[in-house]
C-alpha cells in the first residue's frame, strides 16, 4: 500500500497558498518535503518545513526563488521532523547528480541526521524516487547515480563530525587576521576530496533564506562562524587546484554541473601564475611539483618561477600557491607522493611550523568498506613487514584475496563489473607503454595473459574501455572504484633473509619517476606508496597478484588466498524436520499452484543455515536457468527473505502468477530482477507495467513484460539474499 502522496503541481504565486490550504490543509503544520522547480530552465530548489505556508511566501519574496514556476509537495502520515530532513538531504543529493535540475540549494543544509528507523525510510525514499521518475523530474536509477562522479564527488554531502570539525579550523583560520594556512592531513579514502569540494560550494552559495532553525544546536557553532566568513568576505575569488590532469578534468566536469559553480574555477597549478586569489583550495597538494624530472613541463616551470620573482631551483608549487593566496587550504598525504617532481614533504613539515599555518587531520576511513584493519593491514604490509602478527585478514565486509592466476582475477573483476560497474585492473608501473604508439601491441605479458595500458589519460576510469585495459597510479589516484585488481610487478620483491622489501630500479618503467634517483631506498619508498595508494581505491574489495615468488610467498602468510576462500565444503543436507536453525527448502519444480499451497506440502525438506536472525522470515529454493546467470549460477540452492511490503525495484525477487511462463522454471514461478511503472488516478496508485529483467551472458533472454490485468494477478514471493551453494 501506498504510505505517500507527490501533490499535483501547483503553480508557483500568490495562489500557491490558497491551493495548498484548500486541497491539503491537514499538512500545513505537519511535516512535509515540497519541491520548487522551472521546466523551462530546468532549474529547482528542494526543501522541507512544518510550516509550509510561511515557508512558500517566505521563498516568494526572493528573487531568485520567483524565477521557479512550479511547486509539489511530498507528504505522508508517516513524516517526522527527523524524516524530512533525511528525505530532503537524500533528494538534494541524488536530484543534484542526477542531472536532471540544476539545483538553486546551498549545501549547508545536507545534515546526516540519525534517527529510529532509518532505513524504513530509505526503502520509502526509494519508492519516492521511483515515482519522481514516473513523473519525469528524475532520470537515471539509484544505483546509476550512486556510481556517477557527480554523485560520488558531489557538494550536497553528509559531513562526518571530523570533516565539520575540520571545517570549523578553516573557518577559524579565514577569520583570523594571523593566520594564512590551513593544512589538513588526511589519508587515502578519508574524504579529503569531498570536503574540499563541500568548502568551494559552500563559499560560493547565498545563504539568505537558509533555514538556521531546521537544525540542531550542536550545529550552531559551525553556522556561526559561517556567517561571521560571509560577512567579512562577500564574494571571494577563489580557485580550486588540482594538480594532477586526469582528476582535474573528472572535478570540472562535476562544477560545470552544480549551481553557482563553473569548470573555470578548477585549475592546474601552471595557471597560478596568472591571478592572485583572495581564497586557494588545493587537493591532493602531496602532488604539488618541484623542479626535477618534469620533462616537457621544465620550460613552463621555469617562465613561472621567474613570473613569481622566485628561483626555479628552489622553489615548488607550493610556494606559487602561498605568494598567489591571501589565505590558502591545502588537502596533503605525505604517503601519496609518489614521484621526485612531488614537492618535497620536509617543505609540507617546514610550513607546518610556521605561525600562519593551522593544521587538522582526517583520520577516519570513508571509502573502503574495510575500515581502518584494512588500512593499518596495508600499511604495516608495506611499512613493517618485519612486524606483522602471521594470521589472515578476514572480513564479512570486505572482500580482500590474493590470486595465483592473473587470469582468473582479470575475469572476477569484469564479473563484479558486470554486477557493481567502476571496477577496474591497476597495476604498477612495470612494463612499458607500447600501446600507445602501437595499438596493436600488447604492453603488459603474465604467462597466457595478455593485456594493455590505459588507451587514455584523461578520465580513463570513465572511459568506454577502461574495463578491458589496466590503468596506472597517474589514471587512478584520487578516484573511488567498487573492486580494484591490483597487479604487483617484478620491480617489488621480498627479501627473506633481511626481513624487508626491495625494488629493482630496472624493472621500473616510470622514467621521470626515478631517473634523478640515486638511492635505492628512496625509490622503493615512493614505489610503496604507489601500490599504498591504489590498494586503497576500492569500496567493496581489493584483488591482488604478485609477479615475484618471494613476495608472493610473504603476503600469503597475511593475505587470504582466493583459491581457499570460504567455501562450501560440505554438500547441504535436507532434512525431513526442522531444527532451531533450519529453514524451508520450497523445490519449485514441483510447484502446480500457489507458493502457499507449495508451503503446505507434507514433504516439505529443511536446511540449516548459520548467521540469519528470524529465520521464520526466510527460504531456500534451487534457481535453475542461465536466465540470471551473471549472478545466480544454475542450479544453484538460494536464500531468499519473504517479502512482507516495500520497494522491489532494482531487486532480484521471487515471483508467481498465471501470467508468467517461464520456459526455465516450467511453471508459473520466475526469478528476475524486478522494475516496475506506477500511475496514479481517483482510486490510487497502480502499477502501469512490471519488467522482469533477466541478469544473463546468454543475450537471447528477453524481459518479461507484465501489462494491465496481468500486473493485477501478481505476487512477488521473496527477494533474493545470497546463493547458499552453487
Amino acid at each position: 500500500m501506498k504510505n505517500f502522496t507527490i501533490t499535483e503541481e501547483y503553480s508557483f504565486d500568490h495562489l500557491a497558498e490558497t491551493n495548498i490550504n484548500t486541497h491539503h490543509k491537514d499538512y500545513t503544520s505537519w511535516p512535509i518535503v515540497y519541491l520548487l522547480k522551472n521546466k523551462q530552465n530546468k532549474s529547482a530548489y528542494v526543501g522541507e518545513t512544518t510550516d509550509v505556508l510561511t515557508r512558500i511566501n517566505t521563498h516568494l519574496k526572493s528573487e531568485e526563488k520567483k524565477k521557479l514556476s512550479t511547486v509539489n509537495l511530498i507528504l505522508s502520515d508517516l513524516f517526522h521532523k527527523s524524516a524530512t530532513l533525511d528525505l530532503e538531504a537524500n533528494l538534494i543529493k541524488y536530484i543534484s547528480a542526477d542531472g536532471q535540475y540544476t539545483l538553486q540549494n546551498g549545501n549547508l543544509g545536507i545534515s546526516n541526521h540519525q534517527y529510529h528507523e532509518k532505513k524504513v525510510y530509505w526503502e520509502l525514499f526509494k519508492d519516492i524516487w521511483d515515482e519522481l521518475r514516473q513523473l519525469g523530474i528524475a532520470r537515471h536509477s539509484l544505483d546509476h547515480i550512486n556510481n556517477s562522479d557527480l554523485f560520488k564527488y558531489s557538494p550536497y554531502k553528509s559531513l562526518s563530525k571530523e570533516q565539520i570539525k575540520s571545517l570549523k579550523t578553516i573557518f577559524s583560520c579565514l577569520l583570523d587576521e594571523g593566520a594564512k594556512v590551513s593544512l589538513i592531513h588526511g589519508g587515502a579514502g578519508t574524504g579529503k576530496s569531498i570536503l574540499a569540494i563541500f568548502l568551494f560550494k559552500l563559499l560560493k552559495t547565498n545563504l539568505e533564506d537558509f533555514n538556521f532553525a531546521d537544525f540542531d544546536e550542536e550545529d550552531e557553532e559551525l553556522f556561526s562562524l559561517l556567517q561571521k566568513v560571509k560577512d567579512k568576505f562577500s564574494d571571494l575569488n577563489m580557485a580550486l587546484v588540482i594538480p594532477m590532469a586526469s582528476f582535474r578534468k573528472t572535478i570540472s566536469n562535476v562544477f560545470k554541473n552544480v549551481n553557482g559553480l563553473s569548470s573555470k574555477m578548477v585549475i592546474g597549478p601552471s595557471e597560478l601564475a596568472k591571478n592572485k586569489y583572495d581564497l586557494i583550495i588545493v587537493d591532493e597538494g602531496h602532488r604539488l611539483r618541484r623542479r626535477v624530472n618534469l620533462g616537457s613541463y621544465f620550460g613552463t616551470f621555469d617562465v613561472n618561477s621567474e613570473k613569481l620573482g622566485l628561483d626555479k631551483f628552489t622553489t615548488s608549487e607550493l610556494d606559487w600557491v602561498i605568494i598567489q593566496s591571501e589565505k590558502s587550504i591545502i588537502f596533503y598525504d605525505q604517503y601519496q607522493s609518489i614521484k621526485p617532481s612531488d614537492t618535497l614533504k620536509e617543505s609540507f613539515k617546514k610550513l607546518e611550523l610556521e605561525s600562519y599555518t593551522r593544521v587538522e587531520k582526517l583520520k577516519t576511513q570513508l571509502r573502503v568498506r574495510g575500515g581502518n584493519n584494512y588500512i593499518t593491514l596495508v600499511h604495516k604490509l608495506f611499512d613493517e613487514p618485519s612486524v606483522l602478527p602471521v594470521e589472515k585478514y578476514r572480513t564479512d565486509d570486505y572482500e580482500f584475496y590474493l590470486f595465483d592466476d592473473l587470469g582468473e582475477m582479470v575475469d572476477r573483476i569484469k564479473k563484479k563489473n558486470e554486477i557493481h560497474s567502476l571496477s577496474r585492473m591497476v597495476a604498477g608501473y612495470a612494463w612499458e607503454w607500447i600501446s600507445n604508439k602501437n595499438p596493436e601491441a600488447h604492453d603488459i605479458i603474465i604467462g597466457e595473459n595478455k593485456l594493455k595500458w590505459n588507451s587514455t589519460s584523461i578520465d580513463w576510469v570513465n572511459s568506454v574501455n577502461s574495463i578491458n585495459e589496466v590503468g596506472c597510479i597517474h589514471t587512478t589516484q584520487g578516484y573511488d572504484l567498487n573492486y580494484t585488481g591490483v597487479i604487483i610487478g617484478p620491480e617489488l620483491d621480498y627479501d627473506f633473509e633481511l626481513g624487508k622489501l626491495i625494488v629493482e630500479k630496472q624493472k621500473y618503467k616510470d622514467k621521470n619517476g626515478k631517473n634523478s634517483i640515486k638511492n635505492e631506498d628512496e625509490l622503493l619508498d615512493f614505489i610503496i606508496n604507489i601500490y599504498k595508494t591504489i590498494l586503497l581505491r576500492g569500496i567493496e574489495g581489493t584483488y591482488i597478484y604478485v609477479c615475484n615468488d618471494n613476495l608472493r610467498r610473504f603476503f600469503s602468510q597475511f593475505i587470504q588466498s582466493f583459491n581457499s576462500a570460504p567455501k562450501e565444503e560440505n554438500p547441504i543436507q535436507f532434512l525431513d524436520n526442522p531444527t532451531e536453525i533450519s529453514i524451508p527448502f520450497y523445490d519449485l519444480n514441483i510447484a502446480a499452484g500457489s507458493f502457499s499451497e507449495l508451503q503446505e506440502l507434507e514433504n516439505v525438506k529443511f536446511i540449516e543455515v548459520d548467521g540469519i536472525s528470524g529465520k521464520d522470515d526466510y527460504f531456500a529454493c534451487k534457481v535453475v536457468g542461465e536466465s540470471m546467470n551473471k549472478i545466480i549460477p544454475n542450479g544453484s540452492i538460494c536464500l531468499f527473505k519473504k517479502y512482507v511490503g516495500g520497494s522491489r525495484n532494482g531487486l532480484i525477487t521471487l515471483v508467481e502468477g498465471r501470467s508468467i511462463t517461464d520456459i526455465e522454471f516450467g511453471s508459473n514461478y520466475t526469478i528476475k530482477e524486478y522494475s516496475s511503472k506506477k500511475s496514479i488516478d481517483e482510486e490510487g496508485w497502480h502499477h502501469e507495467e512490471i519488467v522482469l529483467l533477466p541478469k544473463s551472458n546468454d543475450s537471447n533472454f528477453e524481459p518479461i513484460i507484465l501489462r494491465d490485468e496481468e500486473t493485477v494477478d501478481f505476487n512477488v514471493v521473496g527477494i533474493f539474499v545470497k546463493v547458499l551453494k552453487k
